[in-house]
């Protein structure tokens, strides 16, 4: 039997903003897109790496009762939520990329650690720190 993660879900306020987000600044591309009654089972994938989906997940019914899914929406929003991290080659490029493509930073490229990292959030209020591999910068 073989076992591993296939799905990380993280809330979002609206799935069509996220999608447009993901796949359209970011070059992620959809992976499922399916619904039954009002929920929607939405995940992308990173094209460098297909065995992982990234669930875009709005709070709802049946998962959070109403109540409950409107707290988890006020924390997502106001970016309390731990931070995803991006491996990318080359920070400084991506970021200018990205930049372009509209994603607003938080943080531009900075030198530490022994490497460059840059944060940016996504229109749910998620983080992102984008990170350059150690094995680019060797």
């Amino acid at each position: 039997m073989s076992q591993g993660i296939g799905v990380v879900g993280l809330y979002v306020r609206d799935q069509d903003e996220a999608l447009e987000f993901y796949v359209g600044k970011l070059g992620f591309r959809v992976h499922t897109d399916a619904r039954n009654g009002d929920y929607r089972w939405l995940t992308v994938q990173h094209p460098d790496q297909p065995s992982l989906q990234l669930g875009l997940f709005k709070p709802q019914a049946p998962v959070l009762d109403a109540s409950t899914a409107q707290t988890v929406s006020e924390i997502v929003a106001k970016g309390a939520m731990p931070p995803l991290v991006l491996d990318v080659d080359d920070c400084r490029v991506d970021y200018a990329r990205l930049l372009a493509a509209g994603v607003e930073f938080t943080q531009a490229p900075e030198e530490r650690y022994g490497s460059v990292d840059a944060n940016f959030r996504d229109p749910s209020g998620n983080g992102w720190k984008m990170i350059e591999s150690r094995r680019a910068s060797a």
